[in-house]
C-alpha cells in the first residue's frame, strides 16, 4: 500500500473524527487512461473541480483510494507513479485551491479470480481503514464515491454510505447487499449535491459483510 498522510505530534491534540469523502480516481476524478503515469494526459471529470469544492465548503476531507495494479505488473515505476500523483496535486491546487487530506494506492495485482489477493485492493476495504486511522476519519459519516462497484463494496465494507458514479465503466452487474450503491449519479458534481443533500440524514443502516 502506498499512502500519504499527515503526522501528528506526540503533544498536539487529536481533533474529533471528521467526515471524508473517499473518491476513486481513475474514471469518477479523472478520465480513465489504461496505466497512465503521463501528467500532460490528466484530464479531469466533467464538473469534477466544481463537485471537490462544494464538498469541501461542506466539510468534508478529500482523500484519494485508487488501485495500481500498474505498479505490481511492472508496467510504470512508482518513482513515475509519484510524479504523476505530485502533478495531480499541483492541479487540484492551482485549478480549485484545494488538496488532498491523503491519497492511498493499492500497488497490488488481484488474485488469480480477479478478487484482491491483499487487504487493500478494492473491494476490500483496507484502503479506507487505513486512512480512518491516520486521519481520525468518521467513516459512518463518510462517503466511497467511484464509478464500479468494487468502489461501492469498499464503503460498505468500510462502513460508509456510497455513490455510484454511473459512466459506463461497470460491466459487471452482479449485485449483493454489499455491492447496491445508496445513490446512483451521472457524475461527480451530481453526487456532491446528493451527499450535501443527505447530510443531515441519520446513516443508513450498513448491512452485514458475508
Amino acid at each position: 500500500m502506498i499512502r500519504s498522510s499527515r503526522w501528528i505530534a506526540p503533544d498536539e491534540p487529536l481533533a474529533q473524527p471528521r467526515p471524508c469523502v473517499f473518491i476513486d480516481k481513475d474514471g469518477t476524478l479523472v478520465r480513465n487512461v489504461a496505466h497512465n503515469v503521463d501528467a500532460s494526459r490528466i484530464e479531469f471529470m466533467p464538473r469534477a473541480l466544481q463537485a471537490l469544492r462544494r464538498l469541501a465548503d461542506g466539510g468534508y476531507l478529500l482523500v484519494l483510494v485508487t488501485n495500481q495494479p500498474g505498479l505490481a505488473e511492472g508496467r510504470f515505476s512508482r518513482a513515475d507513479y509519484g510524479e504523476l500523483l505530485r502533478a495531480l496535486s499541483r492541479r487540484l491546487r492551482d485549478e480549485a485551491g484545494l488538496a488532498f487530506a491523503g491519497v492511498y494506492t493499492c500497488g497490488h495485482a488481484p488474485g488469480p479470480d480477479g478478487r484482491p489477493a491483499c487487504l487493500c485492493r478494492k473491494p476490500a476495504p483496507g484502503l479506507l481503514k487505513q486512512a480512518a486511522v491516520s486521519l481520525r476519519l468518521d467513516l459512518a459519516r463518510s462517503w466511497m464515491v467511484g464509478d464500479i462497484l468494487d468502489d461501492i463494496e469498499a464503503g460498505r465494507r468500510a462502513g460508509c454510505r456510497t455513490v455510484l458514479v454511473d459512466v459506463g465503466n461497470e460491466t459487471q452487474w452482479k449485485r449483493g447487499p454489499m455491492r447496491e450503491p445508496h445513490v446512483v449519479c451521472h457524475d461527480l458534481l451530481e453526487a456532491a449535491q446528493a451527499i450535501a443533500s443527505a447530510r443531515q440524514a441519520p446513516p443508513a443502516r450498513q448491512p452485514q459483510p458475508a
